[in-house]
């Protein structure tokens, strides 16, 4: 691993950090390692949004490598969201970069007095005015900043818009074609610091410690093209799963409160393919191509305006949840969301809460300023997301998230969220797997800590992992699946590779060994995940984290009346007995204890008084 350059806004210092060796194998990188490097800093009283709050830009071993679908990096903080560890991973060419430039990760501490952005070249950086650029929406900052920095090669450049500056706590952070760290606030945190944009160039080489490394991972991404599922994400994209989801009961709509919604056929990744989709864009290197560009029915002329497409979730949030079935609307409202740089699941889930507040009578006119809120109505949503990230009128409420508007009207029972972080839109109720994932993850309600919908959904175990398979909408038995696919999950959050790169366990240790010159076994690889795993639980402790936090918001532990998951009730506390047994952890506090600690080499954790 190549040093952190760490650099404190308020002094303008900045020094370089060397990563201890045992740090480096016990955690590999990413979002794991990132836990363990910050662990020191993230004191129980912290604020999120103060000087004093650490703010971490970290790779992998894999970064930029060429390897299967590695283009990634995260960026990590205690979130402003849900006061609880926050990490956000996110693609694009701007991680790659950054280790070109020589590093494996950007520490950032401290407050700049006004608007600045980080130009980092090679090993040289230097801190720049920024304050011609606050106010601006983040594609509109990215060409600035390029334009500004005139070099031959283009610079990455990785920005927040207006909802970053104004520290809106479901802020994100954008790079490249509309690549986001969505989730759990980064923007907020980056706001905070009047950091604007992060801006590199590197010409190095990215190293890696054996020089079978090329052969694997040209073997890999051979895998990756002839993979089914691969090759359904570069067809038709995340929101190729939109149909089946719906079939299953695995899509909420009407704010989780519908099991069916006669306009989903139109809201579908075929049907994007079908009609809008122009072509595709992807992250450094990766032979998958997810992302989506699109042109609508108004952008037709001699240069057709060229968009970014909604993946799964925004066409979820933005589409069935409001009970709205227009393509392209929902496309404007995702591409609305990136350039002011706020997070569509949390964003489209608020706006579902306060519809769902207006139509059971709770919230009336008088308190939304005049404004009618109704299912449906597009022109109401767009206006809401521009009242939002302005903070204006009824959108003060919803820029604090779901569950303080919840608790502004006496409704918090009401706000699909937990520990609040809003839920993502894969219904447990569908996949049930996805209960114990929901309730368990270290940033709250996430998908992305364990995809197990896919599990759920298409049966697919991992029977090198010890997994074994079990029915949809099965309740304890699979317990311990999931902690498994959770800590596999983790690996991946660690190295960091997408979680579309569906290359067999036994191919990514091969990878991982040549990258890092370890010889890690696929059970020790499995441990790296799951002790960074118990670290977070650990973290998450210190910031108040009870086993009372790990639960479901109401709407989830009712019945849908209708559609696939029709009638089905989450078994969610047999579910978390199992689980807690499965992880070795007290089943009384829902806490790893001291001899799962010392098992995974965390005993330091509870030596430190926490």
């Amino acid at each position: 691993m190549q040093p952190i350059l760490k650099i404190n806004l308020t002094t303008g210092e900045s020094e370089s950090f060397t990563i201890p060796v045992d740090w480096v194998r016990d955690y590999l990188g990413g979002a794991s390692l990132a836990a363990r490097i910050l662990y020191d800093s993230l004191s129980s009283d912290l604020d999120p949004l103060s000087p004093d709050a650490p703010l971490l830009f970290l790779t992998g071993p894999l970064t930029g490598t060429s390897g299967p679908a590695v283009g990634r990096f995260v960026v990590c903080a205690r979130s402003p969201a849900t006061g609880l560890w926050g990490e956000s991973n996110i693609g694009g060419f701007w991680g790659s970069e950054l280790r070109k430039a020589g590093y494996d990760g950007l520490w950032v501490e401290g407050c700049a007095r006004q608007p600045v952005y980080l130009w980092i070249e090679d090993d040289q950086a230097e801190v720049r005015d920024a304050v011609h650029l606050w106010g601006l929406e983040t594609y509109q900052t990215q060409e600035m900043i390029i334009q500004e920095l005139a070099i031959k090669s283009k610079p990455r450049v990785a920005v927040i818009g207006p909802a970053g500056e104004s520290q809106i706590p479901f802020a994100s952070i954008l790079t490249d074609h509309g690549r986001m760290a969505g989730r759990t606030g980064m923007g907020a945190v980056m706001g905070s610091k009047n950091l604007k944009a992060v801006a590199l160039r590197g010409s190095g080489y990215i190293p890696v410690a054996s020089a079978i490394y090329t052969k694997l991972r040209s073997e890999s991404n051979r895998i990756l093209r002839n993979d089914n599922f691969s090759n359904t994400a570069r067809e038709i994209g995340s929101a190729a799963i939109a149909d089946y989801a719906d079939y299953l009961g695995e899509m909420p709509k009407r704010y989780y409160q519908d099991g069916v919604f006669d306009g989903v056929d139109k809201v579908s990744g075929s049907t994007m393919t079908e009609t809008i989709l122009t072509g595709v864009s992807a992250c450094h290197a990766c032979v998958i191509a997810c992302g989506r560009v699109v042109v609508l029915p108004d952008d037709a002329s001699e240069a057709p305006k060229k968009r970014k497409g909604p993946e799964y979730e925004t066409i979820a949030g933005f589409g069935p949840n409001l009970l709205i079935d227009d393509l392209d609307f929902i496309t404007i409202m995702g591409e609305l969301c990136d350039r002011y740089g706020m997070d569509t699941i949390s964003l489209s889930n608020i706006i579902g809460l306060a519809f769902t507040l207006f139509d059971q009578g709770i919230i009336d006119v008088s308190d939304t300023g005049g404004l009618t809120l109704q299912w449906g109505d597009k022109q109401m949503v767009e206006e809401l997301v521009h009242m939002t990230v302005r903070r204006e009128g009824f959108g003060a409420y919803l820029a604090k998230g779901s569950l303080e508007l919840g608790r502004q009207f006496d409704a918090a029972e009401l706000a699909v969220q937990i520990n609040g972080l809003e839920v993502a839109y894969h219904d447990p109720r569908g996949a049930s797997g996805m209960a114990l994932v929901y309730a368990t993850s270290p940033r709250g309600a996430c998908h992305n800590q364990s995809d197990y919908f896919l599990v759920d959904i298409f049966g697919h175990v991992e029977d090198d992992l010890g997994m074994e398979y079990f029915e949809r909408l099965a309740g304890a038995e699979k317990s311990r699946n999931v902690s498994i696919h959770q800590d596999w999950r983790t690996v991946f959050n660690s190295l960091v590779m997408c979680l579309f790169a569906n290359v067999p366990p036994e191919t990514v240790l091969e990878l991982v060994n040549a990258a890092t010159g370890e010889e890690y076994s696929l059970e020790e690889l499995l441990r790296v995940g799951e002790r960074a795993w118990n670290l977070k639980r650990m973290i998450n402790r210190r910031f108040g984290l009870v086993r009372a936090n790990d639960s479901l918001p109401k709407l989830l532990r009712e019945p849908y009346q209708d559609g696939g998951a029709e009638g089905y009730v989450i078994p969610l506390e047999e579910m978390l007995e199992a689980y807690y047994s499965a992880r070795g952890w007290d089943s009384e506090t829902g806490m790893p204890g001291v001899p799962k600690l010392n098992e995974l080499n965390l005993g330091w954790v509870e030596r430190s008084g926490d």
